[in-house]
């Protein structure tokens, strides 16, 4: 501990707590107080942080979002009454930049989450319900595994050693049951849930949208129904960002958001060109008319995609046909 403040004036001291989190610990960073320590990320680390917590006026928690690590920590301090905000690992590295913090250390990184966390006025955001979270990590698994399974298909159809191919070929029917399996436990799991199930039936119900893609939509874009149409395509990483500089007109491009949730989107829309009518004469309208490169073409449908999910979703009702 630095300095001499006594705990009642610390107990009225405004406190932004910053976590920088790796694997095995965790650096904390508490200000404005000028407190640095580490903790194991544990369970009783995070007992101890919580003990060394007691007593503060703790306004907000920022984390940086670190794949799995740092879920813990968000539980067990949600749990414990603490806001917490998790923020992109990209963001927090530009503010670093943008208040001259150049150097990168996991205590000057914890430091300024906790100073990020105090002059963006974070908004805390709740853990995901553990349903949720074992949905999102079955639907990424899923994913690895077919990007693997391509893989091996590239390498199965260059190979030219028998012995080669026949590893190949047993491994490919390894990944191809892996899947499988991660297809029922999904299905499984969404089924279970009215809630989930009765998402799913809503976007499936899309024409475009199929099993995969909705339940894709359903463990990682949980937020679909209660934002609104520009603000989900963003979170999406579909909205088009505005470049334009005194008289100077950019050209507008996507960027930020869930690539993991883009992905899916933008192969739905390959799906919806052919098979659902508004959205095929849609972009028939941006090559034709307003000659739109085709990527940017399919890309503006999978936007439109995701604000008919929105919309759908929040008004609880399925996709119909307009008559003609």
């Amino acid at each position: 501990m630095q300095g001499k403040d006594t705990p009642e004036a610390k107990a009225e001291v405004q406190v932004y707590v910053g976590l920088d989190v790796s694997k095995a610990a965790i650096d904390v960073y508490l200000h404005p107080l000028g407190h640095v320590f580490r903790i194991a990320n544990t369970n009783q680390g995070l007992r101890q942080l919580k003990s060394r917590l007691a007593g503060l006026k703790v306004v907000l928690v920022t984390i940086e979002a670190t794949g799995k690590f740092h879920r813990q920590a968000h539980r067990t301090l949600h749990a414990a009454g603490y806001p917490v905000a998790v923020v992109n690992p990209l963001r927090s590295r530009l503010f670093a930049e943008a208040i001259g913090k150049l150097a990168k250390t996991d205590p000057i990184d914890a430091r300024t989450l906790a100073i990020m966390g105090e002059s963006l006025k974070l908004a805390a955001n709740p853990p995901p319900a553990a349903l949720i979270a074992e949905l999102q990590e079955l639907v990424l698994a899923r994913r690895a595994a077919v990007t693997e399974k391509t893989a091996l298909e590239n390498r199965l159809g260059a190979a030219q050693s028998r012995f080669l191919i026949a590893g190949i070929k047993k491994l490919l029917k390894a990944v191809e049951r892996h899947v499988a399996h991660l297809d029922t436990e999904i299905d499984r799991l969404i089924a279970g849930d009215p809630a989930l199930a009765r998402r799913q039936e809503i976007l499936t119900s899309i024409p475009g949208i199929g099993r995969v893609v909705a339940s894709t939509l359903v463990a990682c874009l949980a937020e679909l129904g209660m934002l609104s149409s520009k603000a989900i395509a963003m979170l999406a990483g579909l909205a088009p960002v505005a470049c334009d500089s005194g008289e100077s007109k950019g050209r507008r491009r996507i960027r930020g958001g869930r690539e993991h949730v883009r992905s899916p989107l933008y192969l739905a829309a390959v799906s919806a060109v052919r098979c659902n009518p508004d959205l095929k004469a849609f972009y028939r309208r941006l090559r034709d008319e307003k000659a739109k490169p085709a990527k940017q073409a399919l890309t503006a449908v999978a936007r439109k995609l995701v604000t008919l999910a929105n919309t759908l979703v929040h008004d609880d009702r399925l996709w119909v046909e307009k008559p003609a």
